[in-house]
């Protein structure tokens, strides 16, 4: 019974999801009904406990990665930046792969340690106005960006910064470099069937006569006439981001130590460096940047941002508090009998590696978190994964990136906040848009298992 109460609940979710309303209404709505169910007399402490613990926790740290990066994206929109990228990337590649491009794009920001949802705020002018001089249709743009964001530089690369190739780490005494040629080939496998996948998808709408559409939600703002920007100033915000992140991810520590200690009057406050530091990179980052398209672009940005800033804040509210539901979601199920079950039952496959990836990509499906899921998974039954890979003389750096890559595989359910983010700021809805972010799911799941083959085959790692 309870696991059924826990399945339940999940499957509403995704199908209120799916069917386009508010995941800000019906997460908690989901959520206590499972508690309900469960036990009545649970409903009240568990939704100010954990539920509103856990939204309001996620608002706190990453709100202001979600403001800055939806500004980030507007002032990149309104300074013309995004059309003279286009047109500079089409240039260079043509029309036919402009699909091609965005995913690349996409996963520069992110192997560079650009958060996936400051990507989708920053690389959707960009996508919509590709898509738009190429006639390809808008509904594509999810999946693309999917393939290029939240996939194999997420957690497949060696050495992506992302958390969910870092979570590992503190349980399997590993580094972010853990089985290298995994990593690559199994982030060869996502990149090229994810692109085939892509391809037939255009393929099929230039043969039914569907270009990019009309009277879409979201859409960027077109800027006709006029001179492009120089290409190679457009691209400096973009990389800017990505190098002082990386700066400011060393120099925070080296200025601050471990903790920084404010002498407030009869209330000295300290605070923690260390988890709080790429969230602190992050939003340095975006302020240069941000400053940096200003400084460029001065004027055309001025005359439009009072309306485009209004815009930018509604969409980062938006976003963080869809995402926040979720999370916030996935803490009241984990706390439920039936969530255990669930973590009892996987622990029943006999091989190693295929149990972690199985259990991991599970939890983050039923959370609807990479990181939550494979948190939770690691933290109940990590010392079963070692115990089983020393018996079968399987190197922890192995676990590791199975362990990553299967995070990334079904998190990316119809009731996941990455998702809801990126169709929220894309003006679509799932029905429109979902299959296509679904296909590069399943892809994802199978590099895992393609990674698996690989290990057992040939050895290397």
């Amino acid at each position: 019974m309870n696991f059924a109460i826990v399945l339940a609940s999940l499957l509403l979710l995704m199908l209120v999801a799916y069917r386009g309303y508010s995941v800000i209404l019906f997460a908690p709505v989901c959520a206590m009904l499972a508690v309900l169910f469960t036990d009545p007399s649970y409903v009240l402490p568990m939704f100010s406990g954990i539920f509103m613990e856990k939204l309001v926790g996620f608002v706190k740290l990453y709100f202001p990665v979600f403001l800055l990066g939806a500004v980030f994206g507007k002032v990149i929109e309104l300074s013309g930046f995004s059309r003279s990228i286009v047109s500079a990337v089409i240039g260079v590649l043509g029309q036919a792969r402009a699909m091609l491009s965005i995913v690349l794009v996409c996963a520069l920001l992110t192997y560079g340690g650009v958060s996936l949802f400051v990507v989708v705020f920053a690389v959707y002018p960009f996508a919509a106005e590709m898509f738009r001089q190429s006639d390809i249709p808008k509904r594509l743009i999810p999946g693309t960006i999917a393939l290029g964001a939240f996939t194999f530089t997420m957690d497949s690369l060696p050495g992506t910064p992302q958390i969910q190739n870092i979570i590992p780490t503190t349980f399997f005494k590993t580094n972010t470099y853990a089985a290298p040629w995994l990593g690559i080939i199994g982030s060869l496998f996502i990149l090229a069937v994810g692109m085939l996948y892509l391809s037939w998808r255009r393929r099929a709408a230039q043969r039914a006569g569907e270009g990019y559409g009309f009277d879409h939600l979201n859409e960027p703002e077109q800027i006709k006439g006029g001179r492009l920007a120089n290409p190679i100033i457009a691209l400096l915000p973009l990389v800017a981001v990505g190098v002082f992140n990386k700066l400011f991810t060393v120099a925070i520590p080296k200025a601050f130590g471990s903790k920084i200690t404010v002498p407030l009057a009869g209330h000295p406050l300290a605070v923690d460096v260390t988890p709080n530091l790429g969230i602190w990179a992050v939003e340095g980052a975006l302020l240069v940047g941000i400053l940096m398209v200003l400084a460029f672009a001065w004027r055309e940005v001025a005359a439009r941002f009072g309306e485009g800033s209004k815009a930018a804040v509604g969409g980062a509210l938006l976003a963080a508090m869809n995402t926040a539901t979720e999370y916030g979601f996935g803490g009241v199920i984990a706390a439920l009998p039936g969530f255990a079950i669930i973590a009892d039952a996987l622990k029943g496959i006999p091989n190693p590696l295929v149990n972690e990836a199985i259990t991991v990509t599970a939890l983050a499906g039923i959370t609807g978190s990479a990181s939550g899921g494979m948190s939770i998974a690691l933290a109940a039954m990590s010392d079963t994964f070692i115990q089983a890979a020393n018996a079968a003389h399987i190197p922890m750096e192995v676990l590791h990136r199975i362990a990553a890559m299967a995070s990334g595989g079904m998190d990316t359910l119809p009731h996941n906040g990455a998702v809801i983010t990126l169709l929220a700021v894309t003006g679509l809805t799932h029905k429109t848009s979902y299959k296509d972010i679904f296909a590069v799911t399943v892809i994802k799941t199978a590099a895992v298992f393609v990674a698996i083959a690989t290990y057992y085959l040939l050895g290397i790692y």
